[in-house]
């Protein structure tokens, strides 16, 4: 007689986990050639809706999928191995609520975290085009009554398009960093798909006008930069996009593996029979798989490290400030590395062929243009600089401003 053990049930977020490589596949159906026709992914926002994801950083006592870092880093470089878009286009909503799970409840937090529940998504931007430097903001409120109004134009308003709410950040009547949080459909609020980088053309990465657009006193909230979360955030920031890179590089080993087998030919002076078994096409399928394989694991690293600082905060933990500081450094050094070996392998990934490898059928630049775009939201020299001042003299500066350096 045999006895069967009857299986566990999964949690949530166990459910949602295991469910991840049908949706990333599904959300990454006719990606390439979607990318040339510049086909926005409103349908694919709409199956990342239905997964239940956008809650995974939630703990489960606030109705989340209570996952940790190291699950949502493995979620965004899932999802860009398939369709890096729509991986990067969802950075300020998890942004966003990692702020809610590490900053002190307040009627504010509890209305997102409540919009959050609800199965809400969340964009904004920050940025305005024109101003001395990045980062100054010059849109400001003006008191209107009891509430406010704004006017003014941002840009960098990734994901915005495909969201109900936006975090945008404006300057009050006193000069102080405030941020709003508005429903995308407010009247006078204007999504402008003007995004014209080489890369990641449908992120929705452009600009956000805003009309005399009516704000609720409810609707601000001071920024805090500066706070354990606000610091921690930076990084988490910044890991964002190393780890939609990771899942790029993924895809461009995919790619490799695809071409080589349906399409590839060996050169006229090979004497092996297929691609397939020319060795020099393995060599360099090899030293894709060793880079993609490399940069998963320091996303997976430097995810752990994250996880650390997060805790610390919602414990108030006595050595929190130590592990936010080891977080920001851990992340910059990360993101250092993974640079030249994703675009190295965005670069490579050519010599799986001949001219035949760049036909625009196959859009395997986009992988490099999408890589050198994400690696030119910040200036990876000043980076590397910050760390050497650091490793030299000690200096934190930069890291513990809590702005993305």
């Amino acid at each position: 007689m045999s006895l069967s053990r009857s299986t566990p049930a999964q949690s949530p977020l166990q459910a949602a986990l295991a469910a991840l490589p049908a949706l990333a596949q599904a959300i990454g159906e006719d990606a390439a050639q979607r990318e040339s026709r510049r086909e926005l992914p409103f349908d694919r926002f709409a199956l990342f809706r239905e997964s239940g994801l956008g809650v995974l950083r939630l703990p489960v006592e606030w109705g989340g999928l209570g996952g940790s870092l190291e699950d949502l880093f493995h979620v965004v470089t899932t999802l860009a191995a398939h369709e890096s878009n729509v991986a990067h286009a969802l950075r300020i909503h998890y942004d966003l609520t990692e702020q809610l799970v590490l900053s002190p409840r307040s009627t504010f937090n509890d209305t997102q975290i409540g919009r959050l529940r609800e199965g809400a998504i969340f964009g904004g931007a920050s940025t305005e085009l024109g101003t001395s430097r990045p980062g100054e903001i010059g849109t400001r409120l003006t008191r209107d009554g009891e509430h406010y109004r704004v006017s003014g134009k941002k840009y960098y308003s990734t994901g915005t398009a495909f969201s109900d709410y936006a975090r945008i950040n404006v300057q009050d009547a006193d000069d102080q960093n405030v941020s709003i949080v508005v429903p995308v459909s407010r009247e006078g609020l204007q999504i402008l798909d003007d995004w014209d980088g080489m890369g990641q053309r449908m992120t929705a990465s452009g600009s956000l006008v805003l009309d005399n657009v009516q704000v609720f006193a409810h609707e601000v909230a001071a920024r805090g930069y500066q706070t354990l979360a606000g610091r921690h955030g930076g990084a988490l920031r910044q890991l964002h996009l190393v780890a939609v890179a990771a899942g790029i590089v993924r895809n461009i080993l995919a790619d490799a593996r695809h071409y080589v087998t349906h399409y590839g030919r060996p050169v006229l002076h090979s004497p092996a029979p297929s691609a397939r078994e020319d060795g020099f096409v393995q060599q360099v399928v090899g030293d894709l798989a060793a880079h993609s394989l490399a940069i998963d694991a320091l996303v997976q690293q430097n995810a752990r490290t994250l996880d650390r600082s997060a805790d610390a905060i919602r414990r108030g933990a006595d050595d929190a400030e130590a592990l936010v500081l080891e977080g920001a450094l851990a992340t910059a050094k990360t993101q250092l590395v993974v640079s030249k070996l994703a675009l190295y392998a965005g670069e490579r990934l050519f010599e799986i062929g001949g001219a035949s490898v760049t036909g625009r059928a196959h859009n395997f630049d986009r992988h490099w243009r999408n890589l050198r775009t994400i690696f030119n939201h910040n200036p990876l020299l000043h980076k590397a600089r910050v760390v050497g001042d650091y490793e030299l003299n000690g200096v934190t500066t930069h890291l513990t401003e809590g702005r993305v350096f």
